[in-house]
């Protein structure tokens, strides 16, 4: 997976010093309450201060020496704050993110067009980019900033969007079509083009990137906010267990400290997975931004991981999408080793991978080929042709119908094994490019498309994960089968319209299914939106932008694969830590509860079997290793817990081996060498 290298490591000074001072500022309640959790534990330290200052003042030591008080009390505080940095740290990522797109925005000169009197011609003045408004048109050219987001509607340009993907490759953006959307803040490095203004000031694509990657619109997602009931309900559970200790204690003539009956509270809980569950969430949605996918939310990323059906393109995403030559069909009356001279001069200077690939069919060196005085044709949109012209020779190659309108303005017909020829390369999904030459047709060059290298393995990984991969293609029935078999994907749509893409995806969720697609053009739109992950193409159009729940700044619709990895990664993540953190609960458990009663119940000795020091140490002990627990797995919240497609029920044991066993083994090691640490300090 590629990482944005504006994000840097993940324990920068500067976001540590800011992540710091955030611990303190989330220490109001209106911030902990929102985790219930961490917010009892706050209530305990309140506690802990008052019983710490009235034993400090009273000199009572009926509830524990002084120092042991104010010990417990400031092992609970740093726990909180643990907490808090945990969360903090994942948002000061997110706020480093958005400072360096913040400075990408600027209030950059517009060239906006003025239409004046009735023939309306155009007039042009600079004006800010804030004085823009949607359907206002403004004019760029080779290095202008654009001002605004908005979609070409005259020109072709190439793009500098570095300062919005982090990618120094420019691309192409042109007027029509599904890459006709530009962005506010890039850059335009060739040509000209006419943009109209689709956003408000304000509302711009980077504007609201910024508000995303901030957190500002972060909202638990069904998943965490079900997991934090269950916190919620353990909390509550152990709340009670506690209070009713009181009276066995009382029973048993065993006075028990206040500060013995808080740590016990505070240790049962699940304070781990408590204080880390929304770095959790937060580093998801990071995860997925450092992959150059913005997540519109958190339930974005997380229903990722439970993606079952997944619908992708054929061109572009199974297929390389430059189509390569694969086969030359010469007319009957030309001979073969002309007629392939002649599609390698054809393409001496289009640098196209289609050209280099005929070339590289025909096997001949265009360097020991020379013309004399040659005038290379380029391609157009116009022609849609290209070729090249020496002494009294022309030569062509393009789309048929372009070549078919050539050659029968001077007389000449197309030879029919031609038109068969090109019927058949259709047919099976290829492009028949035609060749002529002084206007007479001579053959046809097949060029196909050429499967990914290694896209098997991943739709084979896929089907691990247990996501069932469909191509969605505009090819025939019988290609798109081919196609869809060598790759092996598990289904395909063919001959695919808008209707058909949104009923394929409304008949699978019907099932109780959910879907992911990928799409960049208008007629994607509705899919994208009813789709439960709906991935755009940020050069694509804005209606598909405002479909999606994600965009993929790197504009690689195998990008898709890597997000419903990310949301699995998050959902893993999420459990092994909650396994990892109730497993604590039983070495807490041996470590606390014998050391309040072993003085008047010695039978409990047995249960003593990290045979800790003193009940005062076996407490310290406890609470310290739950403190010192949080931030030490705050590096694996962030990154997250390596996903591998092995199966549910193969990943659950994996999981509960691991998190599970290593959950009861480490804290029984933690507390005991922090027992003898403090065995020799007391």
């Amino acid at each position: 997976m590629k990482t944005n290298k504006r994000l840097g490591n993940v324990f920068q000074a500067a976001l540590m010093r800011a992540a710091f001072m955030q611990s303190f500022v989330k220490l109001h309640p209106r911030f902990m309450i929102k985790n219930p959790v961490m917010f009892t534990v706050e209530l305990g330290t309140l506690v802990m201060l008052g019983v710490a200052g009235y034993t400090l003042l009273s000199g009572d030591t009926s509830e524990g020496a002084i120092w042991y008080n104010i010990t417990v009390f400031a092992i609970l505080f740093i726990t909180v704050l643990f907490a808090n940095f945990a969360e903090a740290i994942a948002e000061a990522r997110g706020k480093a993110q958005a400072e360096s797109l913040r400075r990408t925005r600027q209030d950059t000169a517009a060239k906006k067009i003025f239409p004046i009197g009735e023939m309306y011609v155009d007039e042009i003045k600079i004006v800010p980019s804030s004085q823009l408004r949607t359907g206002d048109r403004f004019v760029c050219e080779a290095g202008d900033v654009i001002p605004m987001d908005g979609e070409i509607i005259k020109g072709i340009a190439t793009i500098d969007e570095s300062a919005i993907t982090g990618e120094s490759a420019p691309v192409i953006r042109e007027a029509g079509g599904d890459k006709s959307s530009v962005t506010g803040g890039t850059k335009v490095l060739s040509d000209k083009i006419v943009v109209k203004v689709t956003t408000e000031p304000g509302q711009t694509f980077l504007d609201k990137m910024i508000a995303l990657v901030e957190g500002a619109n972060r909202q638990k997602t069904p998943n965490e906010i079900a997991l934090t009931i269950l916190l919620a309900s353990f909390t509550i559970l152990f709340l009670i267990v506690c209070v009713t200790l009181k009276p066995f204690a009382d029973y048993a003539q065993t006075p028990i400290a206040i500060a013995a009956y808080i740590s016990l509270f505070v240790c049962l809980i699940p304070t781990t997975i408590g204080g880390l569950l929304s770095a959790i969430g937060i580093a998801g949605m990071d995860r997925a931004l450092r992959a150059n996918v913005i997540a519109k939310s958190g339930k974005a990323v997380e229903t990722a991981g439970d993606v079952d059906v997944l619908l992708l393109d054929k061109t572009g995403t199974i297929t390389i999408g430059n189509r390569k030559a694969t086969h030359f069909h010469k007319s009957d009356s030309i001979d073969e080793k002309h007629f392939v001279q002649c599609a390698m001069l054809a393409s001496m200077a289009d640098e196209t991978p289609e050209g280099k690939s005929i070339i590289e069919l025909a096997g001949i060196n265009p360097a020991r080929y020379p013309v004399n005085n040659p005038r290379f044709v380029p391609f157009t949109a116009g022609t849609r042709s290209s070729g090249i012209d020496f002494d009294s020779t022309r030569i062509r190659k393009g789309a048929y119908d372009s070549i078919k309108n050539m050659v029968e303005k001077t007389g000449n017909t197309i030879p029919p094994e031609i038109i068969q020829k090109v019927k058949e390369i259709s047919v099976n999904g290829g492009t028949p490019l035609v060749v002529s030459e002084n206007e007479k047709v001579i053959g046809v060059i097949e060029l196909q498309d050429v499967i990914k290298p290694g896209i098997q393995e991943r739709f084979q990984r896929l089907r691990k994960m247990g996501v069932k991969t469909v191509m969605v293609t505009g090819d025939n029935p019988l290609t798109a089968k081919y196609i869809a078999g060598v790759a092996g994907v598990d289904d395909f749509i063919a001959e695919a319209k808008p209707e058909d893409k949104m009923n394929y995806i409304k008949q699978e969720q019907a099932s109780g299914k959910l879907v992911a697609m990928m799409g960049d053009g208008t007629n994607d739109a509705p899919a994208l939106a009813q789709a439960d992950v709906g991935v755009a193409m940020n050069s694509g159009t804005q209606a598909a932008k405002e479909a999606g729940n994600m965009i993929d700044l790197d504009n690689d619709p195998t990008k898709l694969i890597e997000v419903v990895e990310i949301g699995k990664q998050l959902l893993i993540t999420r459990g092994t830590l909650t396994t990892f953190s109730i497993a604590n609960d039983v070495a807490k458990y041996f470590a606390i509860v014998p050391a309040l009663f072993i003085a008047s119940i010695p039978s409990l000795q047995a249960l003593n079997i990290m045979h800790l020091k003193s009940p005062e140490s076996a407490i310290l002990s406890a609470v310290i290793f739950n403190a010192i627990i949080i931030p030490l797995l705050i590096p694996l919240a962030l990154r997250g817990v390596q996903y591998k497609p092995i199966g549910a029920s193969a990943l659950l044991r994996r999981n509960l081996v691991i998190y599970g066993l290593g959950g009861v083994i480490v804290p029984f090691i933690g507390i005991k060498l922090i027992d003898m640490v403090l065995g020799v300090w007391m």
